[in-house]
């Protein structure tokens, strides 16, 4: 998959970001192409080799259908989760590391509803915090919103299921 500069995508865990440059640097014999990617949340610069570019699941930004496809998902029924935090907890971060936008989704959701019965550890409450930045940040550039109408978006979607939008931390 080839971006071009000024292309928005996103880099799975850590959210959408911007293609700043493409450059070419040397190691030894070798030349490498690069992406330089400027992550919008937090204005972190990564450089991402071309040859790596699957590999780290960096992807276009969902399409606008798509996110209706993650409202009605965070509008409709209850997610399954397991019991036991550790497990709990290794399956959600393999979801968050696949960068699929509907995937970040079902762990946001189900943390939201763990919460509502009940106080998440800590790093548990650092993913959901994580998984809910994602999901504003996806759906506010995705459908060309602000970041408070993704918020509210996603608040109207939540609130069908009878859950709160979790506060930023």
């Amino acid at each position: 998959m080839t971006f071009q500069v000024g292309e928005k995508v996103v880099y799975p865990n850590h959210g959408v970001g911007t293609i700043e440059n493409i450059s070419s640097r040397s190691f030894g014999s070798q030349q490498e192409r690069f992406y330089l990617l400027r992550l919008l949340p937090n204005s972190l610069t990564v450089m991402v080799p071309f040859s790596h570019v699957g590999d780290v699941g960096l992807r276009k930004v969902t399409k606008s259908s798509d996110i209706s496809r993650v409202l009605t998902y965070l509008a409709a029924g209850r997610p399954t989760c397991t019991h036991d935090w550790k497990d709990r907890f290794k399956e959600n971060s393999e979801k968050m590391k696949s960068g699929s936008l509907l995937e970040i989704a079902e762990v946001f959701k189900a943390l939201v509803l763990i919460q509502s019965s009940k106080p998440l550890s800590f790093r548990e409450k650092k993913m959901l915090e994580r998984a809910r930045s994602m999901i504003i940040l996806e759906t506010s550039v995705a459908k060309s919103l602000t970041e408070s109408d993704a918020i509210t978006l996603i608040t109207k979607a939540l609130a069908k299921s009878s859950l709160p939008m979790p506060a930023a931390l």
